[in-house]
């Protein structure tokens, strides 16, 4: 058909949208950084964070899994493969795809769960929802 594009993904494993809190290391000396997911795969994540970090930097990653999921949080190592500066509201911050590097299997089986089961990509609650507290919301794209 004639004005369909062709583009075809390049992807091997399809993205998730999931926000999680993270922390982020550049190397072994430096400080702690924080951050947010955007959408994750089982070959990387999009990140958002206020950290500039430059293209090839690697990085030591924890995903923090809300508390009701019961689950260890996801460790492993990544590379800065492309940036992006992002605004919000009176704040610039940036945008990264990270491709993971050195994942041990263990991490790689909580990933591929959190992924690909659809119990996990329910809602989530963090806090009673009596408290009216926040809750996280996880949706596949």
């Amino acid at each position: 058909m004639e004005g369909i594009s062709q583009h075809k993904e390049k992807r091997k494993h399809p993205r998730v949208i999931i926000s999680l809190p993270l922390i982020f290391q550049i190397n072994k000396n430096g400080g702690v950084h924080t951050g947010l997911t955007v959408d994750a795969s089982e070959s990387g994540l999009l990140i958002q964070s206020f950290e500039d970090m430059p293209i090839g930097t690697r990085v030591n990653i924890n995903v923090l899994f809300p508390k009701c999921l019961e689950l260890t949080n996801f460790h492993g190592v990544a590379e800065v493969i492309w940036k992006d500066t992002y605004y919000w509201e009176d704040w610039e911050g940036y945008l990264y795809g990270l491709k993971f590097t050195q994942v041990l299997e263990k991490y790689h089986l909580i990933l591929k769960q959190v992924l690909r089961d659809s119990y996990f990509l329910k809602e989530a609650f963090l806090f009673d929802r009596h408290q009216h507290k926040a809750t996280l919301t996880v949706k596949e794209e």
